[in-house]
């Protein structure tokens, strides 16, 4: 094969392939990211509507560890991340409730965007690329688009899919695709409304607990947003498979009557309504092995992302950098 053996591809630029892809590059590989969609980011992602502006997928970080805190010092000093001041709330049996946790919440600043863009600067990221088959070489990988176009040959595999694509492209690992299938993955349909005017409502994200709504915010109150008035919310994931294939038209409908039974007043009509589907949103953690990334050594074939830690930024953040570690070594 006349790829080397440092080349490496990874499948996947949200942010646990975009932390191998640094990583693999800073330990002497030869890094090549694809992603299916207009960009990087997977679901740190933002939506305008001029002049609204909408942070649908992920909608906030936090930190546990220590390296993760090192990497948002580092993010914050770039200007790329802030800290998210706003006031969170839990409703409770029909009351409002001030969220008991103190945790700090970071975002992406001037939007979620922000940071996988800059996580990807510097790489080799092949956007709206989907990698739709994976060929077994006797030293690596030959890779190919959904039009059986040939993307190159590589000497080993990072893949970041969520675990059901996984199983798909890759049947070549049964021990990679045993652990793939066990997995649960929930799906979140989220609703863009945006208002001509300010809410009366005296909090800025809230945890529902609510069976059509998990989270509502105002991603207005986010640094360095935009005035406009624009909200974020997420159905549950019991919601939202349920009424996985509505129109988006109808979810949006829908969730909007929830919102307003939650304020628990009439709002205005929004000027801006849409809805997006996330079909692989919410990974559950574990009931097997806890490896925080997998590995196929003999494949050359490594698994990250938040699919293998349970959810959160900073595990798919964490994920990629031990997968690339892993990966690096075998």
């Amino acid at each position: 094969m006349a790829a080397e053996r440092a080349q490496v591809a990874v499948i996947g630029a949200g942010i646990a392939g975009l932390s191998a892809a640094r990583e693999l590059a800073r330990l002497g590989r030869t890094v090549t990211v694809f992603d299916k969609g207009r960009g990087p980011g997977g679901r740190i992602a933002t939506r305008r509507a001029a002049p609204f502006l909408f942070d649908h997928g992920a909608q906030y970080f936090t930190v546990r560890d220590p390296s993760f805190a090192s990497a948002i010092d580092s993010w914050r000093s770039a200007g790329v991340v802030d800290l998210w001041r706003g006031r969170i709330v839990a409703f409770e049996q029909g009351l409002v409730r001030s969220s008991s946790d103190v945790v700090e919440r970071f975002v992406g600043v001037p939007d979620m965007n922000s940071l996988p863009k800059f996580l990807a600067r510097d790489l080799d990221v092949r956007c709206s690329v989907k990698v739709a088959r994976a060929e077994r070489l006797a030293s690596g990988w030959a890779l190919f688009d959904e039009h059986g176009v040939a993307l190159g040959e590589f000497a080993q595999v990072l893949a970041t899919l969520p675990h059901a694509q996984l199983v798909e492209l890759f049947p070549h690992s049964a021990s990679l695709t045993d652990r793939a299938r066990a997995s649960i993955v929930r799906p979140c349909w989220a609703v863009l409304a945006g208002f001509e005017a300010r809410l009366p409502l005296d909090f800025d994200g809230a945890f529902c607990n609510d069976a059509t709504l998990a989270w509502i915010a105002r991603n207005t109150s986010k640094p360095q947003r935009p005035d406009a008035e624009s909200w974020v919310l997420h159905a549950s994931a019991e919601w939202s498979a349920a009424n996985l294939e509505l129109e988006p038209r109808v979810v949006a409908e829908e969730v909007l009557r929830a919102f307003e039974r939650l304020a628990g007043r009439a709002l205005p009509r929004p000027v801006q309504l849409d809805a997006h589907r996330w079909r692989y949103a919410i990974p559950e953690a574990s009931k097997g092995p806890t490896d925080t990334a997998w590995l196929d050594k003999e494949l050359g074939l490594a698994v990250a992302g938040d699919g293998c830690t349970g959810g959160r930024v900073e595990g798919a953040f964490l994920s990629g950098r031990r997968a690339a570690e892993l990966l690096a070594r075998a």
